[in-house]
């Protein structure tokens, strides 16, 4: 019985040492909270856009004009932006991992493309 004792307690003294093989861990998810991104709207405007922790964006245009504002989340791998400038609804686009300095080209549910770079988070301000 004593040798029955000892073997266990040897054996789970082993198991709880002996390294478990690591898995592979998953990606993590594209995170939008407190990103800022460039890129250029259809109508040829340089924007800057910021989300911040809360998930309130500012669209301004790069040379300092408010352009819109409101909230933005992720569904899924997209990321959904709704206006509080306008009325048209929620609006989602593609999305993908990138570093600052990266590009992606992202898709909205509507067909429209726009290729945008991540930079450095600079928090916005809405005009006064």
């Amino acid at each position: 019985m004593r040798l029955t004792i000892c073997l266990a307690a040897v054996t789970l003294a082993f198991a709880t040492t002996t390294p478990v093989e690591a898995k592979p861990s998953k990606a993590p998810a594209f995170q939008l909270m407190e990103t800022t991104w460039l890129f250029t709207d259809p109508k040829g405007v340089k924007v800057r856009e910021s989300i911040d922790a809360k998930g309130n964006y500012i669209s301004n245009s790069r040379a300092g004009k408010h352009l819109d504002h409101g909230t933005a989340v992720m569904k899924g791998e997209k990321a959904c932006f709704t206006s509080a400038m306008d009325k048209e609804g929620e609006v989602c686009w593609t999305t993908k991992s990138v570093k600052v300095g990266q590009s992606m080209t992202t898709t909205s549910d509507k067909g429209e493309k726009l290729k945008v770079t991540r930079v450095k988070y600079m928090p916005l301000k809405m005009p006064k």
